[in-house]
């Protein structure tokens, strides 16, 4: 199975930001100042301001006495191979409460692993309830924005075994059932926007999703809205897809 997708905007930020930490994590005995990141990295400054700003409130920085920057305590956890798993689930896990909070929604990561779909973590609370699961996901990609985000991310041969696999039910009036139909709106997506669920999954909700693919790894994050609050959904999703950065970065590392 091949994939097929092209660099979106959190791609732009982690491979930038990556860059910043292996510059940093270069110089981890004596580190390095803001205008030696900018020459070695050929960042502007701005941009750099940006990263370091994000890379430190991760945990990945840190900044010393004088003003260089070292490497931080998350980013040892990380590169760790004991307790690895723990502290990426973790760090995730903070990210996504992040996200929940500034979008104003229930956030879910997906993950495409071995031909089916895994909601991995999520954060909701009781003023942004997680969406009724009330068909499993794995069942409904072809209705649910976490889904189609992740077929929108394969070849035609990946989509076409998953839907063979899964039959195409109808879970609302608004949900696509032709295969045909399904595969052309999945090809005309563009992979810098947004994936729209609406009431396609369940009535009374609606949901984007937008792709964060580290590597041959395919996933997504989603965001789940009542249909009350639809018209805070494409607004809602640019916010998402923004702050996906760190999420994605937890991951590349």
């Amino acid at each position: 199975m091949a994939l097929k997708h092209e660099p979106t905007v959190p791609y732009h930020s982690t491979q930038d930001a990556l860059r910043v930490l292996e510059t940093v994590a270069a110089r981890h005995t004596t580190g390095v100042t803001d205008a030696e990141l900018a020459s070695l990295t050929g960042l502007g400054v701005e941009r750099l301001t940006t990263l370091l700003r994000m890379l430190r409130r991760e945990g990945y920085v840190e900044q010393i006495a004088d003003g260089a920057y070292v490497t931080g305590v998350a980013l040892g956890r990380l590169g760790s191979a004991h307790g690895r798993d723990e502290a990426l689930r973790a760090q995730l896990q903070r990210n996504l409460d992040r996200l929940r909070d500034s979008v104003g929604a229930a956030v879910y990561m997906s993950r495409y692993v071995d031909g089916e779909i895994h909601v991995a973590q999520w954060a909701d609370s009781p003023s942004t309830p997680a969406v009724n699961e009330w068909v499993d996901f794995r069942s409904a990609a072809h209705a649910s924005a976490i889904g189609k985000s992740l077929l929108g991310q394969l070849d035609l041969n990946g989509r076409r075994d998953h839907l063979s696999r899964h039959r195409m039910a109808r879970l609302t009036s608004r949900t696509i059932t032709n295969e045909r139909a399904l595969l052309s709106r999945l090809d005309a997506q563009a992979p810098t926007v947004p994936v729209l669920d609406l009431q396609e999954y369940a009535v009374g909700t609606v949901c984007a999703a937008v792709p964060i693919t580290a590597g041959s790894a395919v996933g997504c994050l989603a965001l789940s809205l009542p249909v009350s609050h639809a018209h805070r959904l494409r607004e809602a999703a640019a916010t998402l897809n923004r702050g996906a950065a760190p999420v994605l970065l937890s991951l590349a590392i």
